[in-house]
C-alpha cells in the first residue's frame, strides 16, 4: 500500500507549502504597518487650520486693518483675529462695504482691536437710526465722515446735541455730510461757547441763537484763528456794522486772506462800496469784470 505521507518528496511539498503559507503570512503583516503612513485626523485639521488662519490674514490686510507690510511676527494670532473678523462682520451687516474699512482702519485704529466690545457701539447705531431718523446708508455715511461719532456718548453726547440742534433750527442732520456729523459729535458745551462768543460782540441771545441756526457751520469755526479776526478785520479795516454781519452771518464762512481782504481792498481803491454778500458770494470772474 503506498503512503505517500512518508514520502520525502510529499513532506518536502508539505514543507514548501507550509513555508511559502508562513512567508506569505509573515509578508502580509510586514505591508499591513504601510496603513501608518497615511495622514492621521490630527495633522489634516491643523493645516487646514493654518490655511484658514493664513486666508484671515489676507483678507484683513487687503481691508488694510492689518499692514499689507506686517512680519509674520507682527500679526494677531488666531484668537484675535476671529476677534476682529467678529467685527468686520458686525459692520457690514450695518451697511458697510470692503471699500470702507481702509478708512475706519486709518482713522479709529482701536475700532479693530482685539479687546474691543461690540456692544459698546450698538447704541450708536441705535440712536442714528432713531433719534437722527437716519437710513442705514445714510448712518454709514456720517460715520466715514466722522468714526469717532462711534465712540460717543448718547445720553451725554449725541441726544443733547441732537435736540439742541434741532431747537435752533437746524435740519435734515440725518443727511450724510461732514458737517452734520462734525456736528452731531460736538457736546452742547462747546456749541454755546460761540453762541456767548456772538453775545460778546453785541448780538443778543435770541440774535445769536438765530445766525448759528442759519449757519450751523459756524460752529466749527475757532474763536481766535476764524471768528475773532474776522470779526475785528469787519468793524476796524472796512468799517461796516454789527447790523450788516446780522444780515450775513456767513460772511464768517469765507476765507479772510484769499476772499475778504482782496475784494475788500480792491473796492476800496475803486470807492466803491456794496453790500458784503454781493462783494464776497460773485465768483471773481464775474465779480473782477464787473469792478474793474
Amino acid at each position: 500500500m503506498l503512503q505517500l505521507h512518508s514520502s520525502p518528496s510529499v513532506y518536502a511539498l508539505h514543507r514548501s507549502s507550509s513555508s511559502s503559507s508562513s512567508s506569505s503570512h509573515s509578508l502580509s503583516k510586514t505591508l499591513k504597518p504601510h496603513r501608518s503612513f497615511s495622514p492621521s485626523p490630527t495633522p489634516t485639521r491643523y493645516i487646514k487650520f493654518r490655511t484658514t488662519h493664513l486666508e484671515n490674514l489676507r483678507y484683513l490686510k487687503a481691508l488694510r486693518i492689518i499692514d499689507p507690510e506686517a512680519k509674520p511676527n507682527d500679526v494677531p494670532l488666531p484668537d484675535d483675529v476671529s476677534q476682529i473678523l467678529a467685527t468686520v462682520h458686525y459692520l457690514k451687516s450695518k451697511g458697510f462695504s470692503d471699500a470702507d474699512f481702509p478708512r475706519l482702519a486709518f482713522l479709529c485704529p482701536n475700532l479693530f482691536s482685539p479687546d474691543f466690545n461690540l456692544a459698546d457701539i450698538d447704541p450708536v447705531f441705535e440712536f442714528l437710526a432713531i433719534d437722527a431718523s437716519a437710513s442705514p446708508e445714510a448712518s454709514c455715511g456720517l460715520i466715514l465722515r466722522c468714526p469717532d461719532i462711534l465712540f460717543s456718548d448718547v445720553e451725554y453726547c449725541l441726544r443733547p446735541t441732537l435736540h439742541f440742534l434741532r431747537e435752533m433750527g437746524v435740519e435734515k442732520l440725518n443727511s450724510p455730510t461732514n458737517l452734520n456729523a462734525h456736528l452731531l459729535n460736538t457736546r452742547v458745551q462747546k456749541l454755546r461757547s460761540k453762541i456767548e462768543y456772538l453775545r460778546s460782540i453785541g448780538l443778543t441771545y435770541d440774535e445769536s441763537f438765530r445766525v448759528c441756526g442759519r449757519m450751523p457751520a459756524i460752529f466749527g469755526y475757532s474763536i481766535e484763528n476764524n471768528l475773532k479776526p474776522k470779526y475785528e478785520y469787519l468793524i476796524w479795516e472796512m468799517e461796516r456794522s454789527l447790523e450788516e454781519l446780522k444780515k450775513f452771518p456767513q460772511y464768517f464762512g469765507f476765507s479772510l486772506e484769499k476772499r475778504i481782504v482782496p475784494r475788500h481792498l480792491h473796492l476800496k481803491d475803486r470807492n466803491v462800496r456794496i453790500p458784503l454778500n454781493r462783494m464776497l458770494l460773485w465768483g471773481d470772474q464775474k465779480f473782477y469784470a464787473k469792478w474793474k
